[in-house]
């Protein structure tokens, strides 16, 4: 009885620790969600979301396998011009109104390097959601001087803005579109261990 109570015990114990996991929050004041778009043929805008919320929910030491989902507010969306700013909220592009958040689920944590991961996920833009895929690095992890845990990533894919119903655009003159298609997204995040 006693040996089958001790192998009660040890099962217990390899499946809380099997189970184990880590929130890591994201400290906004430390990161950036930012994106550019080709513009009239030339030049690319520069954008970027001042208002979004991310967790990191860690399974492995190595970050594999982990899940992270990121939420985005449309009408944060800032390009350093208040007209080129509501255009983008408009129904034109993002239609904020109905549309008030973006999102991102991932399904798929997978480490490809020392320090770098594919991300399989879900993003939500305009109310379609569509498969994407982002190339990240870990950048770092360290306990900061208040004591906090700390772990930095930087990721990056691109987007066709069509495949979401953002299709609002104007030919030119000499030939050509306004807006580019593709959209390039970069992201430098910060996490926050939640103890």
């Amino acid at each position: 009885m006693r040996r089958i109570f001790s192998v009660f015990v040890l099962f217990l114990v390899f499946s809380l620790l099997a189970n184990a996991q880590t929130t890591w929050k994201i400290d906004r004041a430390h990161s950036n969600l930012d994106f550019s778009v080709r513009y009239m043929m030339l030049s690319n805008v520069r954008g970027t979301y001042t208002d979004f919320d991310a967790e990191l929910i860690q399974h492995n030491d190595d970050f594999s396998g982990s899940k992270v989902e990121v939420s985005v507010n449309a009408n944060s969306v800032n390009t350093q011009n208040n007209d080129r700013d509501n255009h983008l909220r408009s129904d034109d592009f993002f239609d904020a109104e109905n549309h008030p958040e973006l999102t991102f689920v991932s399904r798929e944590f997978e480490k490809t390097g020392g320090k770098t991961y594919r991300i399989l996920g879900d993003l939500t833009i305009r109310g379609t959601t569509r498969p994407v895929e982002l190339d990240a690095e870990l950048v770092g992890i360290i306990d900061d001087p208040r004591g906090f845990r700390r772990a930095a990533f930087s990721g990056s894919t691109a987007i066709n803005r069509n495949d979401f119903g953002v299709q609002w655009n104007r030919v030119l003159d000499a030939g050509g579109f306004v807006v580019g298609d593709n959209v390039n997204i970069t992201i430098n995040v910060q996490f926050i261990e939640e103890s």
